[in-house]
């Protein structure tokens, strides 16, 4: 071929990629600038040079962060205590930096003792993302740690966070909660325990409604084949619909022998919460006759052979077999008179209520923290454990009740009543106790299923 044939057809071939790329141009409705297309002069289609050079299509400029897509600034990161676990460890294990872990821990010490951090228990961490970017330098940055929520209890919430100043500052939070009223109801055939337990109510509430009605009821001896309970509390839901916790125990009723006991919680002008019969008696006595939950009377008041010093004598108290460790309540409010060892009562408390009434419990395994001759103890407070120390067979309360200084027996002594509404108080009582009335029926016969969570 010619050279003038050549250059005929490289000619062409210049003007048919010009035509494309003007067609193309066209096409996808872009303009391009000037200075990023091929040269337009004539003389450059026959400039093999030039052709070479010619740019097809536009330049990449170079990226920048913002390009980049984004991130979330803000980030939640769930965590579980182990076993094991401390909170230091939890934190530092999820990457946090060790200086802000001790400071957020700091913080929420105002309002909750890292150490009764306990297994299960969920943690909420959250992290700021770290700014994405080109530079190579920065892009391994780590991402910030902001704080954290703990939920302490079922009603609270604390939750740490770091300020503008970068210190950490805690907040404590009331949890939104519902309140449920749940009504159950039975026959009691051996004990009040089992018929409740039977019915689906939970221990903690069985356990509740004994405290309550052990004033007017002595269970190891009053109950019979036959008898009945109805109960009605409150159910604690959280804003998951998640049940966490039995509240209080809003009416109690136990039928003895025909006998019918009410009791109904209610709270006094002044705040007072207390329960009152259907007359608004306060069904509180100055003193308990049992004051322990899920005990069984071993040996009553009166005379019996000792099963130690091996002959008749005078038993002056009530005797209740228990498990070692058992709680044991203060029967009434007052102040300790003495807390110590004493001979074959081993562990003994003794309490004076007033000028008349003191009560005393013996064998005791230990005594509740802070409790010691001079201290005010309410009435249900823990003032100490079940033992066996002593002259004792076995773990069991040995408990007393004095009357000028002279032991009576418990089971007998006529209890001194507490305090009776009257006036206005008693009015808005009575129109309480109708109001709780008809809730009680409206659940008759839809009583909920109850779990045995606390």
């Amino acid at each position: 071929m010619t050279n003038k044939g050549i250059f005929f057809i490289a000619a062409a071939s210049s003007v048919a990629l010009l035509f494309a790329l003007n067609v193309l141009q066209v096409e996808i409705g872009e303009d391009l600038p000037e200075a990023d297309t091929m040269a337009m002069a004539p003389i450059s289609l026959g400039n093999p040079a030039a052709a070479a050079t010619l740019q097809t299509r536009r330049p990449v400029p170079p990226r920048t962060a913002a390009d980049v897509p984004a991130q979330p600034a803000i980030y939640n990161q769930h965590v579980e205590v182990g076993n094991g676990d401390t909170l230091a460890k939890l934190l530092l294990r999820a990457g946090v930096d060790r200086t802000d872990a001790h400071y957020a821990i700091k913080a929420m010490s105002e309002y909750v003792d890292p150490r009764r951090i306990r297994r299960g228990q969920d943690v909420t961490l959250t992290f700021e993302s770290a700014p994405t970017s080109v530079d190579a330098r920065t892009q391994n940055k780590s991402d910030t740690f902001i704080g954290f929520a703990i939920e302490p209890d079922y009603k609270t919430e604390v939750r740490i966070a770091r300020a503008e100043d970068g210190n950490f500052r805690a907040e404590q939070r009331a949890k939104k909660l519902d309140r449920v009223p749940v009504r159950a109801e039975g026959t009691i055939d051996s004990s009040l325990y089992i018929a409740g337990r039977d019915a689906g109510v939970p221990p903690v509430i069985i356990a509740r409604m004994i405290r309550l009605m052990s004033w007017d009821v002595d269970f190891q001896r009053d109950i019979r084949g036959g008898d009945s309970f109805e109960v009605m509390y409150e159910r604690v839901f959280d804003k998951a619909g998640k049940p966490v916790y039995n509240g209080a125990v809003t009416f109690a009723s136990i039928t003895l022998s025909g006998k019918r006991i009410n009791i109904y919680r209610h709270t006094l002008e002044d705040g007072t919460v207390d329960y009152f019969d259907e007359n608004g008696k306060a069904s509180r006595k100055a003193l308990m006759r049992t004051p322990i939950d899920g005990a069984r009377l071993s040996s009553t008041f009166g005379k019996r052979k000792h099963p130690i010093l091996g002959y008749t004598r005078m038993h002056k108290g009530t005797d209740f077999a228990a498990p070692t460790g058992t709680p044991i309540y203060a029967a009434g409010n007052g102040t300790v008179a003495y807390a110590g060892r004493k001979g074959g009562y081993g562990n003994y408390i003794r309490i004076r209520h007033n000028g008349t009434y003191e009560t005393a419990y013996a064998h005791m395994k230990g005594f509740a923290r802070g409790v010691r001759a001079g201290t005010r103890v309410e009435q249900g407070q823990i003032i100490g454990y079940v033992g066996s120390t002593g002259r004792s067979t076995g773990p069991h309360l040995h408990y007393e009740v004095l009357t000028g200084g002279k032991q009576v027996n418990p089971l007998r002594v006529k209890m001194p009543s507490g305090r009776t509404l009257e006036g206005k108080e008693l009015a808005s009582f009575l129109a309480f106790r109708e109001k709780q009335d008809r809730l009680l029926a409206s659940l008759k016969g839809t009583e909920l299923a109850a779990s045995n969570n606390d």
